[in-house]
Order: structure tokens, then C-alpha cells, then sequence
């Protein structure tokens, strides 16, 4: 894909609370600090963004099945809907849109719930344990996979 590109971003509940939740696992960024580092590097590529985030699962999907028609990938922090959301999974699928699944924290260092995720088997990859940096890693992704100049999601 060439020209320009627009990736909706997905943050679910409690991610309203970076950089006072739980540092010691979240890193010290706000959401919005992550939002202008992603919109920062969104830029150098030629890249617009759309951010969302909410509390609750019902919002979730309905803003998803709102813009697939406007996004070509999804750039994706489900916090804990990771874990349970099946209705979360069926509104990815039912997008065809490609998405990356990102963490803040290493999901399989910490407690076992965790490390099971609905989604990943529907992501064409999934970064975890980098903090902000996650976000940044899955959008270079996301992009490399759009253009067709990476590695991403090829298997």
C-alpha cells in the first residue's frame, strides 16, 4: 500500500489511568504522552492516527465497527478484554482489517491469567514487556505490513 495510511488506536479499560497505575509494570507515560509519541512517529511515515479509548467493552465495539471503513490497520492495547473479550475478538475478525496486539508489561512474567489472549491468534503479531515503547514497535509494524516492506504477519 502505498500513499497515506490511517491506523485506528485501540486502548481498553483502565489505560485512562498510565502513569499513576502500577508503574513499576505500566512505565510512568500518560496515554496522551504515548498518543503524541505515536502521532510523532505517525508523521515520519506518512501516517494519520485515530485514537480511542474506553472503560467499557460495549463503547469498544461499536467505535471499532464505526471506522473500519475509514482505517486499513488497528493498532491494538485491549488491557484486560485481552484476556476475556470474545465480542472484542468477533468485531477484529469481522473488520478484515489487519491489527497488531501491544502491551505495556510482559504478560507472561506476570500472574497466569494473563498470559492467555483471545485476540492473538487473529494479530498478525503481538509486542509485549517494551512500555510506551510497545506502541512505537507495533506501529512500525503495522506500517512495514501495509507496505509490504516487512516481515510482519507473512507466516
Amino acid at each position: 500500500m502505498r500513499g497515506p495510511i490511517r491506523i485506528g488506536v485501540l486502548n481498553g479499560p483502565n489505560l485512562n489511568l498510565l502513569g499513576r497505575r502500577e508503574p513499576h509494570h505500566y512505565g510512568t507515560h500518560t496515554l496522551a504522552e504515548i498518543e503524541s509519541l505515536l502521532r510523532e512517529r505517525a508523521g515520519l511515515d506518512d501516517v494519520s492516527l485515530v485514537f480511542f479509548q474506553s472503560n467499557d467493552e460495549g463503547e469498544i465495539v461499536d467505535w471499532l465497527q464505526a471506522n473500519t471503513d475509514s482505517v486499513q490497520a488497528w493498532l491494538v492495547n485491549a488491557a484486560a478484554l485481552t484476556h476475556t473479550s470474545v465480542a472484542l475478538r468477533d468485531a477484529l475478525a469481522g473488520s478484515g482489517r489487519p491489527f497488531v496486539e501491544v502491551h505495556l508489561s510482559n504478560v507472561f512474567a506476570r500472574e497466569s491469567f494473563r498470559h492467555t489472549s483471545v485476540l492473538s491468534d487473529l494479530a498478525i503479531g503481538v509486542i509485549a514487556g517494551f512500555r510506551a515503547s510497545s506502541y512505537l514497535f507495533g506501529l512500525e509494524a503495522l506500517v512495514r505490513h501495509l507496505r509490504g516492506s516487512g516481515e510482519a504477519g507473512t507466516e
